[in-house]
């Protein structure tokens, strides 16, 4: 009809035979090499969970072959020039196979905001941030291929803690530069927190793998 709004791909839901068939496009990958075990238990319990295509497509996106048809037909949304997240005693959260902007600007007035870029589909090799944090909190979740800078933010009253320094050789997938002012509240950049247990820990009913004590 005419006018009628056409739905994103990326946002079209997905089916149980769609998280099938990105399990097996997964478990063949892993057979050849391209992810470890512990990359393979991550995809696997975000595959079995995934709500879109999008989410799905993300799972894939660093294989070279895409696997079924209807991934390989979700295109990757072009990434904004700039994304502005402003939160006034409410929260606000990114997370899953959301597409990163190429500049991002949050005021934080009350509340908290959580970028959570695991799984984020990245286009640009940078991101930059400029922050307003008056009150409540900024959290960046970063897995080791993400570097954050925070050198050029300003702090007047609050903090900024960084807990996620990368290894030196690590290959970099983003760098995420920081700039603005903390008058008060908080920033805080870490490591997205490890899965309480593994999809195939928990179909094997095995239980959590335990350190081992030093001798």
């Amino acid at each position: 009809m005419p006018g009628e709004m056409v739905p994103d791909r990326r946002e079209l839901r997905a089916s149980h035979e769609e998280r099938d068939q990105v399990v097996e496009r997964l478990t063949v990958a892993a057979g050849d090499g391209r992810l470890t075990a512990d990359e393979l238990d991550e995809r696997l319990e975000a595959a079995l969970t995934a709500r879109t295509h999008g989410e799905l497509a993300a799972l894939l996106a660093d294989l070279p072959d895409a696997g079924p048809a209807w991934a390989a037909g979700v295109a990757a949304a072009a990434p904004k020039d700039v994304s502005r997240i402003v939160v006034d005693g409410a929260s606000a959260k990114r997370d899953g196979g959301w597409v990163v902007p190429r500049r991002l600007a949050i005021d934080s007035r009350s509340g908290s905001v959580v970028l959570d870029f695991t799984q984020a589909v990245v286009a640009e090799p940078t991101l930059e941030i400029e922050v307003a944090v008056r009150s409540g909190s900024v959290t960046l979740l970063v897995p080791p291929d993400v570097v954050a800078d925070v050198d050029d933010v300003a702090v007047r009253n609050g903090s900024v803690r960084h807990q996620a320094r990368p290894e030196p050789a690590t290959p970099v997938r983003l760098r995420i530069q920081m700039s603005g002012e903390v008058h008060g509240g908080s920033i805080a950049i870490r490591p997205p927190r490890p899965p309480r247990r593994g999809f195939w820990q928990w179909l094997l009913r095995r239980p959590r793998p335990v350190a081992a004590l030093p001798r």
